[in-house]
C-alpha cells in the first residue's frame, strides 16, 4: 500500500516518463468546443482514454454525447473498435459526466513492469481518438 504522497510522487513520475518517452503535443483540453475534453486516465486498476462531456447544462452534455453516439459506427468501425459509451459516468468525486471510452485492464500505475505497455497502449488509442475527433470535429461542434 502506498501513502498518498508516494502515489503521488508515482503519478508525477509516470507522466513525466510518458512525456519523455511520446514527446507530442496532445489535443486533450484544446478541443475548441466548451466542457468537452480527451483524456488520459492510469490508475491502480486501469489504463483509459477518454473523451469527456462534463458541462453542468445537462442539455449540452446530452446533445454532444447525442452527437457522439450518432458517429458510434464510424468510431468503432474506423478508430476504436472497443469503444465504449456511457451516458451517465459517475467520477470518483461524484460528478456525473458523459464519456466515451477504451480501458486496458490489469494493468497497475504503481507497478513500473506495467508502464511500457500502458504508455504504447495510451499512445496508439489517444492517436487513434485525436484522428476521430478531427476528422468530425466541425460535425460535432454544429
Amino acid at each position: 500500500m502506498h501513502s498518498r504522497k508516494e502515489s503521488k510522487r508515482v503519478r508525477e513520475e509516470f507522466w513525466i516518463c510518458f512525456g519523455k518517452n511520446y514527446p507530442r503535443k496532445w489535443l486533450l483540453y484544446n478541443t475548441r468546443i466548451k466542457d468537452f475534453s480527451l483524456k488520459f486516465t492510469f490508475t491502480r486498476k486501469f489504463a483509459e482514454v477518454s473523451i469527456d462531456l462534463d458541462s453542468t447544462d445537462e442539455i449540452m452534455r446530452q446533445y454532444y454525447f447525442e452527437k457522439l453516439q450518432s458517429l458510434k459506427t464510424i468510431l468503432k468501425e474506423g478508430f476504436l473498435p472497443d469503444a465504449a459509451f456511457d451516458e451517465v459516468y459517475e467520477l470518483e468525486n461524484r460528478k456525473i459526466i458523459s464519456r466515451v471510452y477504451v480501458s486496458k485492464e490489469s494493468v497497475n500505475i504503481h507497478n513500473k513492469k506495467d508502464w511500457p505497455v500502458a504508455q504504447e497502449w495510451l499512445t496508439e488509442k489517444m492517436d487513434a481518438l485525436e484522428r476521430f475527433f478531427l476528422k468530425y470535429r466541425d460535425f460535432i461542434e454544429q
